[in-house]
């Protein structure tokens, strides 16, 4: 662990999954526009979020399906910048932990000095509490991983059901606040099915000394059930909502209409995570 400081209590995205299953849900930022994507992030708030994992729009979404690459592309052409980006966190009215999701580039690039620190530093200002950065392998996060330690912020990594050994073990010693648990090989998207890799992934990280939560291709609550029964400590899901949004584009639907079914769908999905823990307890407790 890169900063014991950062286990525990005084980590909110940790804190998040202690009193039951978390629920993570994923929107790119300034999808479709700026006032909108305010609306639909506080909507999953209300619906029963825990942590909510923001996009910062890359042109390159490498680790990403043709859903979020469309969402990516909606908030590029609506003027979403990191600068921007970051008036977004600090104008949303949310009482949850918030996470930015983004490539490297972006955060090395950013600032007058070459390197993840003005970033993180900006990040830190505005309130968020830890970064998820698909496309930095865990050999060459040691800078990252020196700025959030220096500003109070956690780093997730992703473990897909490939990684192992020497990166494995590096994806331990520098991850905090919550790993990311990739359900199947591939880009995010919705599925009709849980993966059967989902146990394997899992089991992997068992001993690691931070929650894990499991995404890539959660769609539904009985989906969300049957992942945390399976042994995760919450659930990610990001296509499955940007699905909504994209519905709403493509339909000319009212803002506050999709921000309802969003709220709805999280609570649905949050709900299953509570069913699943609760039927662990009780085949625990039998």
């Amino acid at each position: 662990m890169a900063d014991d400081a950062r286990t525990g209590d005084e980590s909110a995205l940790a804190a998040a999954f202690a009193d039951e299953p978390a629920f993570v849900p994923y929107l790119a930022a300034g999808d479709p526009d700026y006032e909108s994507s305010l609306a639909y992030v506080e909507a999953l708030a209300r619906g029963g979020a825990d942590v909510i994992e923001l996009g910062l729009p890359f042109s390159e979404p490498i680790a990403e399906g043709p859903t979020i690459q469309h969402a990516v592309v909606r908030s590029l052409e609506a003027g979403m910048t990191p600068d921007r980006f970051f008036e977004f966190v600090a104008d949303l009215d949310v009482d949850v932990p918030l996470v930015c999701m983004t490539y490297y580039n972006l955060v090395y690039q950013y600032g007058d000095e070459q390197g993840p620190r003005p970033f993180v530093e900006r990040a830190a200002e505005v309130g968020l509490e830890g970064f998820v950065i698909p496309d930095l392998p865990a050999e060459e996060s040691g800078p990252l991983r020196e700025a959030c330690d220096e500003f109070g912020l956690d780093l997730v990594f992703i473990v897909a059901p490939t990684t192992e050994g020497e990166r494995l073990e590096r994806m331990r010693e520098q991850v905090s606040g919550y790993v990311y648990v990739q359900a199947r090989l591939g880009t995010t998207g919705a599925r009709e099915d849980v993966s059967d890799q989902t146990d394997a992934s899992l089991a992997r990280v068992a001993d690691w000394d931070v929650p894990k939560a499991v995404g890539f291709g959660i769609k539904t609550g009985e989906h969300a059930e049957r992942i945390v029964r399976a042994g995760a400590d919450g659930v990610i899901v990001g296509s499955a909502l940007v699905d909504i949004v994209a519905e709403g584009v493509e339909n000319g639907d009212a803002t506050e209409a999709v921000a309802e079914r969003l709220e709805a769908k999280a609570r649905e999905l949050k709900e299953g995570a509570v069913r699943g823990a609760a039927h662990r307890a009780e085949q625990h407790d039998g």
